[in-house]
């Protein structure tokens, strides 16, 4: 067996193990993750650098504290409450942009100038226009969900077949009706792996935010546990993030399988 031919038997023997059984691979992954931690620990021996026990011994006290459960429900609402802002707003609109040459030509500008900017980078002026609250925070996870939900949303009203909205024309269906009873259904599995790349976008933007504007939240528990020299702490709030990021993800993936199994199984048979 010659070098490629190794390559891509190794290389499907592991794609075949990750996606046949991604518990087990996922439980080596994190040992793996988990044993390089406790080594640079153990090479490091800083106090700021705790192992993962130290970490995993620091979750009992984290989880049934009541400031610490009030502050992670308050920056998952603020997180849901963004998440929904912007589905409301930016999947129709996606829509029309992958449908009409003039709203896409009037949006795509806008889109490619704010598209790389840091979500978080606006947080400073949001926070003195609406104030350190929570709509400033809701506003900011709002914009970084739009648009990958945007983005999604227009790539998969642009691939509909043209003759299915021109029969929904032909038999007298306004542009509205065919907007979301022809185009949304056509395009929901691409929509749909918008709002999966959402998810992650909005905690990663949630928890940024309220590291800028210390107030409340998962963001301000992390950095006043990092002020106070609590590391053990800091590190356990990165792990509870990591399970929610983790937890939300694969929540969503079962949602997207369920929703788009007709298109999973068309898919299928092309490939057949």
């Amino acid at each position: 067996m010659n070098t490629r031919a190794r390559v891509e038997a190794s290389e499907g023997i592991a794609r075949v193990f990750w996606y046949e059984r991604p518990a087990v691979a996922m439980v080596l992954v994190v040992l793996l993750l988990g044993s390089l931690w406790a080594l640079l620990s153990w090479r490091l021996g800083l106090g700021s650098v705790p192992g993962p026990v130290a970490a995993l011994r620091a979750l009992p006290g984290l989880l049934f504290d009541p400031q610490a459960l009030w502050a992670m429900a308050l920056s998952l609402g603020r997180m849901f409450i963004g998440y929904a802002w912007a589905a409301v707003f930016a999947i129709p609109l996606g829509l029309a942009m992958g449908r009409s040459r003039a709203v896409h030509e009037f949006l795509y500008p806008l889109v490619s100038l704010v598209y790389p900017m840091p979500k978080a980078a606006l947080m400073p002026i949001l926070m003195l226009w609406f104030g350190l609250g929570s709509f400033s925070k809701i506003f900011v996870i709002a914009m970084g969900v739009s648009l990958p939900l945007l983005y999604h949303s227009c790539l998969g009203a642009s691939r509909i077949e043209n003759k299915l909205v021109w029969t929904a024309q032909a038999m007298g269906m306004g542009a509205v009706s065919r907007l979301f009873r022809i185009v949304l259904p056509a395009a929901l599995p691409e929509i749909l792996i918008g709002c999966r790349v959402g998810v992650v976008m909005a905690l990663i933007v949630m928890v940024s935010s309220e590291m800028i504007a210390r107030q409340e939240g998962v963001g301000n528990l992390l950095f006043t546990s990092m002020d106070m020299a609590l590391y053990p702490t800091v590190y356990a709030v990165i792990l509870v993030l990591a399970v929610m990021g983790v937890a939300l993800n694969w929540i969503f993936e079962k949602v997207r399988r369920h929703l788009t199994r007709w298109a999973e199984s068309v898919d299928d048979g092309a490939l057949r």
